[in-house]
């Protein structure tokens, strides 16, 4: 079951990523600007903002098998169609579409994990889970760009539309329920609205957002950055993308494991917001100087610490939310993580292109120095 969970959110992060790695071929080949090949690239994230919670709600109601296997067809679909189009205006709009659909995977693949594993390696588990993203987003930093260049945009979603389809169906094949759905479905009506109880998850979602920003910032504008600021060649920038979210990826897993023992979700939460801000301060201090060695070292740095709070702030919204509620508080999490994404993209473009890359990894880490006021103190258990 954890497998299946891996594929399906690992596809759907893939195909979400794919219009990311469009943008060096837009920037340089179109003429567009950074700030519309951002606003691009953020449409599915856009997309998923809008289904997030009503695939989680589903997935409380009927179970995880069918909300990610239709999903997942679903946004094979749309990216095969999204291939045939041409024009950037009706593009982003399917590539809306698209991040909707895939939204199944990320609003019910934690449910399963939290569903057949009991808390003491729950941590264990939603690190491997959550390594698929970055996993999804490594994938599209190497296929794409060699795509895109030697068959323009349609290519790399072709391979999308297939890879989401193929797994769409193993998932509809292979994928089992946790054995809880049975008081989920019985109960989620009569069951405490978690919301209602406490702030915490409140502040977990408020959390997230701020330390999803420099995530989104380094996935989205750090291919470009390696070749337009430090001139590395396409494959090698797409080499250096991929290896740090497989290391991010790897990262996630041991993260994980620190939560489980030591038996607190927020305190890892805490460490890995001061860590983001220092390796962000590294990275702008390095690229300004014009140090390309250090300053690669340090993006790959801090590209690991940005996806490692992910696995902790899924499993403890998971677990603050209770069987009855994890579906819906997992889809609002995800949703505030996929706004601020989807406004990261044209806003950091923007910015880099005002002030410049050093000054917008700097604005970047105050994020994470903002989260830190708003972490709990402890974790929280229905």
């Amino acid at each position: 079951m954890l497998v299946l969970g891996v594929l399906a959110q690992a596809s759907g992060s893939f195909v979400i990523s794919v219009p990311a790695y469009f943008i060096p071929l837009l920037h340089s080949e179109r003429g567009i600007s950074l700030g519309q090949a951002g606003l691009l690239a953020a449409a599915p994230s856009f997309g998923m903002v809008l289904t997030l919670v009503a695939w989680g709600a589903a997935a409380d109601r009927w179970g995880e098998r069918w909300v990610i296997s239709i999903g997942l067809a679903l946004a094979a679909v749309f990216a095969l169609v999204s291939a045939r189009t041409v024009d950037l205006l009706p593009l982003g709009c399917v590539l809306v579409l698209t991040g909707a659909a895939a939204a199944s995977a990320n609003a019910a693949s934690g449910r399963v994990v939290v569903g057949w594993f009991p808390r003491n390696r729950r941590g264990l588990a939603m690190g491997i889970r959550q390594m698929s993203v970055p996993l999804g987003v490594a994938v599209a930093a190497l296929v794409v760009p060699p795509l895109a260049a030697h068959g323009g945009v349609g290519s790399p979603l072709v391979v999308a539309a297939g890879i989401v389809g193929v797994v769409a169906v193993v998932c509809a094949v292979g994928l089992r329920n946790p054995p809880q759905n049975a008081v989920v479905v019985t109960s989620a009506a009569t069951a405490m609205n978690p919301y209602r109880r406490s702030r915490f998850l409140l502040r977990i979602h408020a959390v997230s957002v701020l330390l999803v920003v420099p995530q989104f910032a380094l996935s989205i504008f750090g291919l470009v950055w390696l070749i337009a600021d430090l001139g590395c060649p396409v494959v090698t920038a797409g080499i250096i993308v991929a290896a740090a979210q497989i290391l991010g990826a790897v990262g996630r897993i041991g993260v994980g494991v620190m939560s489980d023992r030591t038996g607190s979700r927020v305190r890892v939460i805490r460490v890995v917001a001061y860590a983001g801000v220092a390796a962000l301060l590294v990275l702008a201090g390095s690229a300004a100087l014009g140090w390309s060695v250090v300053a690669v070292v340090a993006y790959v740095v801090a590209t690991m610490i940005s996806v490692a709070d992910n696995g902790p702030a899924f499993t403890v919204v998971a677990e603050a939310a209770g069987s009855s509620w994890s579906g819906r508080a997992l889809g609002l999490q995800n949703t505030g993580q996929n706004l601020t994404a989807a406004l990261v993209g044209p806003t950091i473009g923007a910015l880099i292109t005002v002030v410049g890359y050093p000054s917008a990894f700097v604005i970047a880490a105050t994020a994470p120095l903002l989260s830190l006021a708003l972490i709990p103190r402890a974790d929280e258990q229905a």
